[in-house]
């Protein structure tokens, strides 16, 4: 019996001794700000590509220079609206953002030289234009297609978006 006692009280001791010695986690205080303390905003908003403004990127292509008359040719913005609608309207409407971007206001962000070379060089524009780049990346990744437009039908195009208020 006294062995018996001897064991229990061993345990016991042993029970009590691993049970002891916990120290309780220190839970982090969350501070809340007060009404006097003014929560500041330090990242900068970042702008889509669609609405970014840049009228000195020309682009990468074979359009280096461009100068646009202050009178629009009426007869090439109407062909270039006959050829926006056969061929750019599966991914492009003239006032609203869709597959890929709207054209209405394009020359307000984007020189003539960069919107001809989009239409003509949309491919190597992807790869090597930063803001082309962000425009894939802005429109899930849909690359624009390459119609294969001749200079003088993307000039129409041009014309034609010049049109658009």
């Amino acid at each position: 019996m006294m062995k018996t006692l001897k064991l229990i009280s061993a345990l016991c001791i042993m029970l009590i001794l691993s049970c002891g010695g916990k120290e309780e986690k220190k839970k982090e205080k969350i501070k809340l700000p007060t009404k006097t303390e003014k929560k500041v905003d330090n990242t900068a908003k970042k702008i889509p590509a669609s609405k970014t403004v840049d009228l000195n990127n020309k682009g990468i292509g074979s359009i280096t220079s461009l100068t646009l008359p202050a009178e629009i040719d009426q007869a090439m913005a109407t062909k270039g609206a006959d050829v926006f609608k056969k061929l750019c309207t599966a991914c492009h409407r003239a006032d609203k953002k869709f597959i890929g971007p709207a054209p209405t206001g394009i020359l307000e962000r984007r020189s003539p030289e960069w919107v001809m070379n989009m239409i003509l060089n949309p491919e190597e524009m992807t790869q090597k234009d930063p803001l082309a780049k962000a425009l894939l990346i802005e429109f899930n990744g849909s690359p624009m297609a390459n119609q294969n437009l001749t200079e003088e039908e993307a000039r129409a195009v041009l014309e034609y978006f010049r049109t658009l208020k």
